[in-house]
């Protein structure tokens, strides 16, 4: 494999002054080792850095991605490090019940919402642009 730069030029160039938006993960898919709901967080909050924009960035943790939220999981640092840089975080109270989860088992500054379908309506309502994982 080539170490060697392609060229690219970028045709449509996006920057945001605000940036409100929430995402919904029910499951995790990977780009590698990395969740890419991670990954996403990330670049975004690197495009919100470059802009310098107003954001509010809401991730939504939900069914088989409920976990990603526990305090006992390899994501703690990765989810950590996006939470001091501004995402916050939601699990969902009813993917909580059915495992079992009680506050003490999500990492700290996490909130816990009624259900992540309720939540996402929500926020939608509230003038987030929904994007689904």
């Amino acid at each position: 494999m080539s170490t060697l730069e392609k060229p690219l030029h970028i045709d449509i160039r996006v920057k945001l002054a605000e940036v409100k938006v929430a995402i919904s993960v029910p499951a995790l898919a990977f780009e590698g080792d990395l969740p890419a709901s991670i990954f996403h967080l990330q670049l975004i909050e690197n495009d919100i850095a470059d802009w310098n924009a107003k954001a509010q960035v809401i991730a939504v943790f939900h069914t088989n991605a409920g976990h990603v939220t526990l305090n006992d999981k390899a994501y703690k640092d990765l989810v950590s490090d996006l939470m001091k840089r501004g995402v916050h975080f939601e699990s969902c109270g009813a993917t909580a019940k059915v495992h079992n989860w009680g506050n003490e088992d999500v990492l700290p500054g996490i909130k816990i919402n009624t259900d992540a379908m309720a939540r996402m309506a929500q926020l939608v309502q509230e003038g987030f642009v929904q994007i689904s994982e």
